[in-house]
């Protein structure tokens, strides 16, 4: 059994959330952080002495944190050869756009963008920041969208882990009021992700207590 410490409402422990589901793994969710606390408790900084979520412990072993390092971990023990190959050739091709989603797409708008957005005070927004950090992250789904050209998912015919670490982030990125550059093939890829049932439950979250008003 595995065991989660995370509010729902945060974009890392969706991106585990959804890894999970899609393994179809049994588990359990504790809410941590925020306004739920837990997290800066001695129990809790024993497990992870930064204080953030997610944290992973898979029954007795010894607790993981960072949301790579855990999807990473559950990937290789319970992914299918679709989903993390066992060549290490074949997993470092997925793997690598993994991580570019990671830093390029997942940072570059929840920070930048959402934060902006829905976390800033509107009188406080500054909407030219806003501006460039959208055209920053569009240059980067450029990228994408070319994949997409190519492939179904990010890397092929099939969800992996890639998909995982960037389109966690796509119900907000299309949620959010923004004005968003032109990319169809992006979008009906973001669509086939909405209609899988381990996403609609754990990605396209309300993210309302987060808003500041």
């Amino acid at each position: 059994m595995l065991t989660v410490w995370g509010r729902k409402s945060s974009s890392n422990v969706q991106a585990l959330m959804w890894c999970i589901r899609e393994l179809g793994l049994a588990h359990e969710r504790i809410n941590a952080g925020f306004t739920y606390g837990v997290n800066d408790t001695p129990e809790f900084l024993a497990m992870n002495p930064n204080g953030t979520v997610p944290v992973l412990r898979d029954g007795d072993d010894e607790p993981l944190w960072e949301t790579g390092a855990i999807l990473r971990y559950l990937a290789t023990q319970y992914g299918d050869d679709a989903f993390w190959p066992k060549d290490a050739r074949h997993r470092a091709q997925i793997d690598k756009w993994a991580e570019w989603a990671k830093i390029n797409i997942a940072q570059g708008f929840t920070g930048p963008i959402f934060w902006r957005v829905v976390r800033t005070a509107p009188a406080l927004k500054d909407e030219k920041a806003i501006v460039a950090a959208v055209a920053a992250l569009g240059a980067k789904l450029d990228i994408a969208e070319s994949q997409f050209g190519r492939h179904r998912f990010l890397t092929g015919d099939n969800l992996t882990l890639a998909d995982i670490q960037f389109g966690h982030v796509l119900y907000r990125y299309f949620d959010i009021d923004i004005q968003r550059p032109a990319h169809p093939r992006l979008e009906r890829y973001y669509e086939n992700l909405t209609e899988r049932p381990a996403f609609q439950e754990h990605v396209m979250v309300s993210y309302e207590e987060l808003r500041v008003l």
